[in-house]
């Protein structure tokens, strides 16, 4: 049987090309949790939109084990202009949603070399309109039971992982 490690993170292998950007995220648990996953899959850093609650916040800190301390964020005030900036960086952006034209997260296609932004949107009404028509792709997360959709930060980290994958090859 093996012997359960040390959690203390002692090796640090740097950022993955990926972004995220919460949008109207008004829990301070799933942006705590979305923090700590942050965090330990190195995602290069996170967007905080729209109405989302933001650190200092004392559930946040709890939740994320006090990642928001570490974990490169900033505040987004307009999004018009920050989707021209990331077009302009070449960055591509994917809407995570279950949309008529949304394909599966596992079989999205990464091109060499990209550097991806992933958006999440609210955690009643997903993601809006305005940001579904800017994303390049929508990915949705395949369910095979009976509901139709699961926690925003719960599918945050499945698409997160997927994509870091697909990052490192």
């Amino acid at each position: 049987m093996g012997k359960q490690l040390d959690h203390t993170s002692h090796n640090i292998k740097g950022k993955f090309s990926l972004s995220i950007l919460a949008h109207q995220l008004k829990s301070p648990y799933n942006l705590g949790v979305i923090f700590r996953l942050a965090d330990a899959l190195g995602v290069k850093k996170l967007y905080l939109s729209g109405d989302t609650i933001l650190p200092p916040n004392r559930k946040i800190s709890k939740t994320s084990r006090s990642t928001e301390k570490s974990v490169h964020y900033e505040t987004v005030e307009s999004i018009p202009e920050f989707i021209k900036k990331l077009k302009n960086d070449g960055v591509l952006i994917i809407a995570l949603e279950l949309c008529d034209n949304s394909i599966p997260i596992e079989e999205i296609i990464l091109p060499d070399n990209a550097e991806v932004c992933l958006i999440l949107g609210e955690e009643n009404y997903g993601v809006s309109p305005e940001l579904l028509s800017a994303a390049e792709m929508i990915g949705h997360i395949p369910m095979q039971g009976n509901n139709s959709s699961m926690n925003v930060a719960s599918a945050c980290a499945i698409a997160a992982y997927s994509l870091i994958n697909k990052l490192k090859k």
